[in-house]
């Protein structure tokens, strides 16, 4: 007795089929490289305009110190042009009070010293996340600011060293233990009632200190005319930052 086997009809796919599925498959990929990268672009976007946000935090606390260093750059001015007229005045030893105060004054740097608040740019340099902003001028404006501010702190390294320079001239000339008398638990300094008496130094001890005393005055002048030119392209980038990123 015969069996007959069933036959199995294998369907064969056409060539349009084939495209379908290749085109169904490049959408499917496409579409989620495309995804991708929109959900990455608005990341990044978030993460720019966080550091922005976070930049003009900083630049705004500079901008209210470098205020205060203006004012006490003016008053350190009064202060040396005082100190060196006295010091060379015939009538200097009835009034060595003053010029141990101001002397005192001239050496201390704590309230003009600028220390920038740079958490955020030096992350923006460190991280690569500079490429972030992706706003030329922008990207321009702090790069400028970052230099300016750069520039500053070199300058105030050469300020420390000349203030170094005239403390030692100082030595020739003022009584150590009369500035000890001076200063407070606090380490805050008060004029004496009395005129204590200057060390008896040589006409050749003043001329070095009236040297040591130009340097600080040349440079008291120079980094007060660069903390307003900071202050004003700080003012600038903080508007350009309010202004590109529409921020309050």
């Amino acid at each position: 007795m015969d069996t007959h086997h069933p036959h199995h009809v294998t369907h064969k796919k056409k060539w349009t089929e084939y495209l379908l599925e290749f085109f169904m498959l490049f959408l499917a990929v496409f579409l989620g490289f495309v995804a991708e990268n929109i959900r990455e672009h608005v990341v990044e976007k978030d993460r720019e305009k966080q550091f922005i946000q976070s930049l003009v935090n900083d630049i705004t606390a500079d901008t209210a110190r470098i205020k205060v260093i203006i004012t006490e750059r003016n008053k350190r001015e009064q202060k040396l042009d005082s100190l060196s007229y006295l010091m060379n005045n015939d009538s200097s030893a009835t009034n060595t009070n003053r010029i141990y105060f101001y002397s005192t004054t001239a050496s201390r740097t704590l309230s003009f010293r600028f220390v920038p608040n740079d958490g955020t740019m030096q992350q923006l340099k460190n991280s690569g996340a500079l490429r972030l902003i992706r706003n030329h001028i922008v990207a321009d404006s702090i790069a400028k600011y970052d230099v300016t501010v750069r520039n500053i702190l070199k300058q105030s390294e050469l300020e420390e060293n000349i203030i170094a320079d005239y403390r030692l001239a100082s030595a020739q000339i003022f009584d150590a233990l009369v500035f000890d008398r001076m200063v407070d638990a606090n380490n805050n300094v008060r004029m004496l009632t009395e005129n204590p008496a200057l060390l008896p130094y040589q006409k050749r001890d003043l001329y070095s200190w009236n040297y040591k005393m130009y340097g600080m005055k040349s440079l008291n002048k120079a980094n007060r005319r660069d903390a307003r030119l900071l202050l004003q392209q700080a003012v600038n980038l903080l508007n350009t930052l309010k202004e590109e990123y529409h921020l309050e």
